[in-house]
């Protein structure tokens, strides 16, 4: 254990965060998606959703100010009906970086995108269409 660290941010998931340069991609995906087939570096947290996992990460990890939006989301294709947790991700994002612009990428998209991550966080969330992107920034201090 560590101080001020989040127990569930695995060692493994740590080791990721650190080895990622400035413009790498990290993806968190949902239950539901396909981390295994995708992933070229896979870390494991079945168990716990991707809100909790989110802002785990986002308190150690600054996101890209160089990039329009550095948060990317699957998108459902269902404008009148977005996904309540991306209200969730919103504030989360919003508490640890600021007002950051959020992309929609075509669900196909996402999954090429996905293959070219620097690595894929399984979670056990449940929420569909919960799936998400970081795009990692330059840590200035």
């Amino acid at each position: 254990m560590l101080k001020n660290i989040s127990p569930i941010l695995s060692p493994e998931l740590l080791k990721i965060l650190m080895e990622m340069g400035h413009g790498d991609e990290l993806v968190i995906g949902d239950g539901n998606f396909p981390a295994a087939s995708i992933a070229q570096r896979l870390v494991r947290l079945d168990g716990h959703g991707v809100p909790e996992i989110l802002d785990a990460i986002l308190r150690l990890m600054p996101l890209d100010t160089y990039v329009e939006a550095p948060v990317a989301l699957m998108d459902n294709g269902d404008e009148a009906n977005r996904p309540e947790i991306w209200q969730k991700y919103a504030q989360i994002v919003k508490t640890n970086e600021g007002d950051k612009q959020f992309q929609l990428v075509e669900r196909f998209d996402f999954y090429d995108r996905a293959k070219k991550a620097y690595a894929v966080v399984a979670t056990g969330e449940t929420a569909i269409y919960a799936n998400i992107i970081l795009k990692k920034g330059v840590v200035a201090d």
